[in-house]
Order: structure tokens, then C-alpha cells, then sequence
């Protein structure tokens, strides 16, 4: 499998180990029969902070679902999400206009969630910008990925759904289960292990009300995979199969940090069915000490942390993608066999 920018130039990612860099330059050379010659785009809203493990992420997924077809994978980041100037240096000449998107014949679209700063959705300062995205993709993709904060926005958009504020932020590991049979969970063993990270929800009544097919959701996490077809097929994650498994920990590392700086009020809570239990205990003193000192040197003196042996967090992430990848093949011509002149 070759993961490419336009030129046939490699993304440079730790993703990549050095064998994977030597196939992608023998495809410059010569293309083998492949299934199909797929467009996918990853508009990137995440902040600076996970911005190059987003990207990390899906380029991974999707390297180890495309199989036998060559991916053509061009990143974006909408305009109006704030960037600081060493992320603006960091996606120089990796990262294209989105005004691109229409000249590139994109096949599938993933568009990551945000980090909410205003109290609804449409307060956002990328809010029309999104909002642009999603109108833009029902028209012109065969199939567009949500995921988190924005498949909050596409309903809220396309039917008025809105999301409902949490007591307290959904993170952890959880236990999803299928509940409809479908091309996207096909060969997916359930329960499947899915992260979620989020301070809202979507209540599974208003989807389906609106037309939307439930997937996959968990007793503890509520809602993970739902679709509806449009003239796109749209597919939304309320959860993280992207995410590896320190993900979940530096979030709350930075949530620690925040608390600390007095830039949150409340101490995070640990994610769920995480870290082992010895952590939770450790974890749980220092939380005792942090709410009573409040001060950022505590950051530094952090027990260590050993996640569960048994996480196995985004174990079906790639059948997912696999799957994903399959429907947006179907009727697309096999490229035939070509050597190009070394």
C-alpha cells in the first residue's frame, strides 16, 4: 500500500517506517494492478498540540486498511481555526487550500473535531467555515467521516439536532456494541473498544427521529457510530477509533496542566477503564494534593502512569477504515499495470 501527496511525494510522518519509505519510492518507478486509485482529504481542525498526531493517526489507519489500493491523501485545516505560528511553519507545503478541494476529486472526506471555545456551536469561529464543509461534502464526495465535535456540527446543521452538555466529560475506554448490521462494522468482533473524549452528547431519540442508523454505542458512553445516507454517505464518531493508546493520557495530562494554571475549574477526572489500578490509586492522592496546593509545579511530580494491559484500544479501527475504503472502491475501474522510465 503507497500513501501519497500529489508528485508521488511520500508523507513524512514517524508513521511511516523506513521499508514503507522504499515502497513508495519503487511505486514512482513502477505501479503495479491495483483495486482502485482513491482521493481522500483530512481536514485537520484539531489544536496545535494533536495536530501532527491526527495526522499521524489516520495516515496510519488508512495505510493499514487500503490493501491493494494506492491512496492519494491530501491534508487541510480550515482557515479559521486559530493557528500559532510555529504550526502555520509546520503545515507550510504539507497542508493545501481548502479551496483545493474542488480540483482534487476527492472520493472521502474525514473531517476531525475542534477545541470548543464558545457555549453553542454556531458561536464558533470556524462555525461557517464547517458549516461550508459539510454542504460542500454532501454534494461532491461519495463519502464524508465526522468525527467527534464535528459530527456534532454536521446534525446540528443538517437537521437541527442539538447536543446536550455533560455533567461531566465522557473519557475512557468503553465497550461499544453493533446494533445494525452494516457494511462499515462488517468482520467487526463485538464489543469493539472504542475512545471517547468529549464534554457532550448527541441522545440517540434525536437521531433516530431524523433518519439517522445507530451502529455502534455503549451502556456507559451512549452513541459511538451512526450514518445517514445523503446523496454522501455520511458517517459520524462520536468516539476516537483514530486514537492510540496514550492519547486519552496526554489529554488529561494537559487537563492536569490546565487545572493547575487555573484555566479550568474542576480537577479532570480520570478516564474510564484506562489506566491499572495501582495508577487510579496514585492518581487519586495526587488529586487530593493538587485540589489543596493548586500551584503548576505540581505538574512535574506526577506518579507514573501504567495504562490497563488489556486495553486494546483501537483494535477495530482499521477493519472500520478497511470497510470505509471498500464502499467508496465500489465502481471504481482497476488502474491498469504501467512502468514508468526510470
Amino acid at each position: 500500500m503507497t500513501v501519497l501527496f500529489d508528485k508521488h511525494r511520500p508523507i513524512i510522518s514517524p508513521a511511516l517506517a523506513p521499508t514503507q519509505l522504499r515502497e513508495v519510492d519503487e511505486f514512482r518507478n513502477h505501479q503495479k494492478e491495483a483495486d482502485a486509485v482513491l482521493t481522500i482529504g483530512l481536514i485537520n481542525n484539531m489544536p496545535d498540540s494533536a495536530l501532527q498526531a491526527t495526522e499521524r493517526q489516520f495516515t496510519r489507519l488508512l495505510q493499514a486498511a487500503a490493501g491493494n489500493s494506492h491512496i492519494h491523501f491530501h491534508c487541510f485545516s480550515l482557515p479559521s481555526v486559530k493557528r500559532s505560528q510555529q504550526a502555520k511553519q509546520l503545515m507550510h507545503g504539507r497542508y493545501r487550500d481548502i479551496a483545493d478541494l474542488d480540483r482534487l476529486h476527492i472520493d472521502g472526506l474525514i473531517v476531525t473535531g475542534a477545541e470548543p471555545n464558545a457555549a453553542i456551536l454556531p458561536e464558533e469561529p470556524f462555525w461557517q467555515d464547517l458549516t461550508g464543509i459539510i454542504d460542500w461534502a454532501e454534494a461532491n464526495t461519495r463519502s464524508t467521516i465526522w468525527s467527534c465535535l464535528a459530527a456534532h456540527a454536521a446534525v446540528l446543521h443538517l437537521d437541527g439536532i442539538k447536543r446536550q452538555r455533560l455533567d461531566a466529560k465522557c473519557s475512557g475506554v468503553y465497550d461499544c456494541f453493533k446494533v445494525a448490521n452494516d457494511g462499515l462494522t462488517k468482520d467487526i468482533t463485538s464489543p469493539l473498544r472504542v475512545a471517547h473524549s468529549r464534554l457532550n452528547a448527541l441522545r440517540k431519540s434525536d437521531l433516530t427521529a431524523s433518519g439517522y442508523q445507530l451502529l455502534t454505542e455503549s451502556p456507559e458512553a451512549g452513541v459511538d457510530i451512526f450514518v445517514k445516507q445523503l446523496r454522501s454517505r455520511f458517517v459520524f464518531f462520536q468516539g476516537h477509533p483514530e486514537y492510540d493508546a496514550l492519547s486519552l493520557q496526554r489529554e488529561y495530562l494537559r487537563d492536569i496542566t490546565r487545572y493547575l494554571a487555573r484555566q479550568r475549574d474542576k480537577f479532570p477526572t480520570v478516564p474510564a477503564n484506562y489506566f491499572d489500578t495501582e495508577t487510579e490509586r496514585k492518581l487519586a492522592n495526587y488529586q487530593k494534593r493538587a485540589m489543596a496546593e493548586r500551584q503548576i509545579p505540581l505538574s512535574v511530580e506526577l506518579p507514573k502512569l501504567t495504562l490497563r494491559p488489556d486495553l486494546a484500544i483501537s483494535a477495530a479501527a482499521s477493519t472500520i477504515f478497511r470497510n470505509w475504503l471498500e464502499y467508496l472502491s465500489e465502481g471504481v475501474e482497476p488502474v491498469a499495470e504501467t512502468t514508468h522510465p526510470r
